[in-house]
Order: C-alpha cells, then structure tokens, then sequence
C-alpha cells in the first residue's frame, strides 16, 4: 500500500434546523456522522450510495468548502480542521474538486479560458503569457481545442463543460481531487469518454481520488477501493474485486443487485429495499439501516454495529458478521 495521503477520523457535518420568530435551532440534519477512512497515494477510493445519503457533504467538508461540525481530516498528516486561511489557500493547491453539476460550477460571465486560469492567477503562478500557455496545454489534455478558451460555458455542451471543470481542477498540480458525481449529469455515451479521461489523467498525474456516485456500476470502473455509505455512515469499506464477489452488508448487496451484467444470457436476483430511507434529522436507533434491512435482528434495532474488518482489510458495520466466518 502507498503512503496515505489523507485520512479521516470520526467526521461529522451537521446542518442547523431552525424554526420560530426567533429562529430557535431545534434539530440537526445528520449528514455525515461518524465516518473515518483514507485514501493513499496515487489510488481512487470510490463513495457509493443512494442520493441523500450524505455523500457530497462528505466530499465538501474534506476540503473545507463547508465547515466540518467535528472529527479531523489529515492531509499528509496535518490537520486541516485547524488550517487558517493561508494554510487553507495553499491546501486548495494540493485537493481540488470536481463538482456534479458542469453548468451550474462554471460562472457564466466567465470564458472557459478565464475559468481554468483563475485559480493560476489566485496563486501567481507563472506570468500572463504562461498561463494562457498552461490553460492551452490542460484545454487539449481534457481533449478540447484551445479555441474552447475564448467561449463562454452555454456555448458548450455538457460533455465539453465537464472537461473544461476537470481542466479547471488539475490547474494548479493537485494531487488529491474530490469528483462529486462527475458522470451523473452525462449521457452513456460521454460517461464513458469522462471516465476513460479521469483515469488516463491519474495514471499521467498520480492523482488520487475520492470519485462520488451512487452507481455502483460506474464506480467500479475507477476505483481500486469503495466505501459504501448509508445515511450519513460508512456500512462497509473494502477493495473492489472483494466488494464486487463477496458483498457482506445487506445494503451492500442490495445495491449491487441493481448493477446489470455485461452477459445477457447472466442475471442477478434483485434485492428490493422497502420503504424509504429514513430522515437524517431523526436517524433510527440502532443500525440505521434495519428499517429497511431483510436479515434485522433485535440487536440491529437497539445498538449501532462499528465498522469492523472482517477479513483481512474488508470492514463492514453489520451484527450478521460479529464473530462469524465470511467463507
């Protein structure tokens, strides 16, 4: 295994409900509660699970770009819950994010050009005519012309727009970028094309990735590990040939159940989840997926199972496994 790049220790982000004249804070939205991993060098660790399941709250709080409610994340093991502005500045040089939504990331007043290049001018890197070299050269990296340069995001279509985010992201040299659901928004067709794109890119930059979906079928195509997450935790963590052929959490199974496989004349038995996924205001007690879960045992309804490693770096957070051999 590679060095770790960054790791996560017992994070939580929580979003204030209020309510009343006076705007009493009366509950919590439990987005994230509790998750630690790491991602190492050079590897993409794929974040998988149903939409809601605070996935992108996750992502956004890695890098700051909203406030973790506790926990710590270390990035080459410095904290950076602690970093002040100016740590924080020279953090955005290193971690980079790629955001699920290409229209709505790009400013519109903005060329693509001007788009890629402000994140060199934020930093003063290079001089003026170096820049526009270096957003040339990372406009025909992410295959785009440099005339895309002078164009403003509605005159791309939404393939091209991702690839112009993906330039704007690599800009500055990271080594760690944060991909929020990259594909989502995209055609088969060009999902494809983006996918190739980003691991042709890591291989060339030694990228590490933190790559979001709630399509299993898409993360495995990227990532060397997967963390599957429900309702603001992490259920099960492990590599992804162990996922793919012995998944252990029910809702691991259940999802994957879902995935179609590249042989017609093959089927999987689908596994339906009933009911709908609980509200992160008021998470059930206990594990947080025996509301929905076919195999709940009383203990699931009273005690919250730990993420434990059940064989040899394959972790799962279920009281089917505590003491249990997986063979």
């Amino acid at each position: 295994m590679s060095q770790k790049l960054l790791e996560v220790e017992n994070l939580k982000k929580y979003y204030p409900v209020t309510a009343g004249l006076l705007s009493r804070h009366v509950a919590d939205v439990k987005a994230v509660d509790g998750v630690s991993f790491f991602i190492a060098e050079g590897e993409t660790l794929g974040l998988v699970g149903e939409s809601g399941c605070g996935k992108s709250s996750l992502g956004r709080a890695l890098l700051r770009l909203e406030e973790p409610t506790s926990g710590q994340v270390f990035y080459r093991g410095n904290d950076i819950t602690s970093f002040n502005r100016k740590q924080l500045k020279e953090l955005r040089k290193e971690a980079q994010m790629i955001f699920q939504d290409p229209q709505s990331s790009l400013d519109p007043r903005m060329t693509i050009g001007d788009a890629i290049g402000e994140a060199l001018l934020i930093h003063s890197v290079g001089t003026e005519k170096e820049r526009l070299e270096r957003v040339e050269e990372l406009l025909k990296r992410v295959g785009l012309e440099p005339g895309h340069a002078a164009r403003y995001p509605h005159e791309l279509s939404g393939g091209q727009k991702q690839r112009a985010g993906i330039a704007r992201a690599l800009a500055v040299n990271p080594k760690l970028i944060v991909a929020d659901e990259p594909v989502s928004a995209l055609d088969v067709s060009v999902q494809a094309q983006i996918l190739n794109l980003i691991t042709d890119l890591q291989r060339e930059f030694s990228l590490a990735y933190l790559f979001i979906a709630h399509d299993l079928a898409v993360i495995g195509q990227v990532s060397s590990r997967i963390a599957v997450m429900y309702l603001g935790q992490i259920v099960e963590l492990a590599t992804r040939d162990d996922l793919f052929r012995q998944p252990l959490h029910p809702y691991t199974q259940a999802l994957l159940s879902a995935v179609f496989l590249p042989d017609p004349h093959q089927r999987r038995d689908r596994i339906p989840l009933p009911g709908e996924v609980p509200s992160p205001i008021d998470p059930p007690r206990g594990c947080r997926f025996h509301t929905r879960c076919p195999r709940a045992m009383s203990v699931c309804r009273q005690q919250t199972p730990l993420l434990k490693d059940i064989d040899g770096n394959h972790l799962v957070a279920c009281y089917l496994y505590d003491g249990a051999d997986t063979a």
